[in-house]
């Protein structure tokens, strides 16, 4: 039971509590009731003696049980619950891997309206290969874990961000128009270049390239990453440290947001 202890939270042991008294109380009340009755049909009903049998039986019986019972219950909630996670997680970033994110975006735009608007962002940290090159792949996943707090940091709630792998992450942002969502792929960039990342003492610069799908119209999870995707490529290809944003409905012409 210690062991169990460490493993529930305290809301957990609360709600075990809670309903070990409740089902414990019912056990007593049913205990005296039926003893009552089978008293009072053999018998000239019930006395002290029965009625503190009918009390305690439950409580040492009844009561210990059904708190191992829960116990065990919740300790299986919480190991389902941990599995789903690792099933949808990223351990490193705690952002949605590259399925889950999927999954969710496309769960989403199946629920949007002929008018609903919003933007897949697709976001590549830059020249990563050099840092792991220079410093190791454990110093790289600090540089991971940074930029995914930086991104995190600027989001709403209710907007979507995972790890598509390696060091590109994606996000989504529902209900923004083109202009909105720049601005949040302006935030993103500007966060992650202003995040400290020091390795063995040495300031180091680090930064983004931004590629964005903006829909207006009922489309694909698919189509978005196309076409954020190809325009993250141009934002790279262009200078790193960009943003290149466009409209579903606009003819394929990046745009860039040079860093200051």
């Amino acid at each position: 039971m210690h062991g169990a202890a460490g493993k529930l939270s305290r809301q957990s042991w609360l709600h075990v509590y809670r309903v070990t008294g409740l089902l414990t109380s019912i056990a007593v009340v049913l205990s005296v009731v039926i003893t009552n009755v089978i008293m009072e049909t053999f018998s000239a009903g019930i006395n002290v003696q029965g009625l503190m049998v009918s009390i305690v039986t439950p409580l040492v019986l009844a009561g210990p049980s059904i708190l191992i019972i829960l116990v065990r219950q919740e300790q299986l909630r919480a190991a389902n619950q941990q599995l789903q996670k690792l099933a949808n997680y990223d351990f490193l970033t705690d952002c949605l891997n590259r399925g889950a994110f999927a999954a969710a975006v496309a769960a989403r735009l199946k629920t949007f309206g002929a008018t609903a608007t919003g933007a897949l962002l697709m976001i590549d940290a830059d020249n990563f290969k050099a840092i792991n090159d220079l410093y190791g792949h454990d110093v790289g996943d600090q540089a991971l874990t940074i930029i995914a707090r930086s991104i995190r940091a600027v989001l709403r709630e209710g907007d979507l961000v995972g790890r598509m792998g390696g060091e590109e992450f994606a996000v989504f942002l529902p209900g923004v128009a083109e202009g909105q969502a720049t601005i949040m792929a302006e935030r993103i960039r500007a966060a992650v270049n202003l995040a400290r990342f020091a390795p063995e003492g040495e300031e180091r610069h680090l930064s983004v390239s931004i590629g964005g799908a903006v829909f207006a119209a009922p489309t694909s999870f698919a189509e978005l990453f196309r076409i954020a995707d190809r325009h993250l490529y141009g934002a790279k290809n262009a200078g790193r440290n960009m943003a290149a944003i466009e409209h579903l409905g606009d003819h394929p012409v990046i745009r860039l947001k040079r860093s200051a």
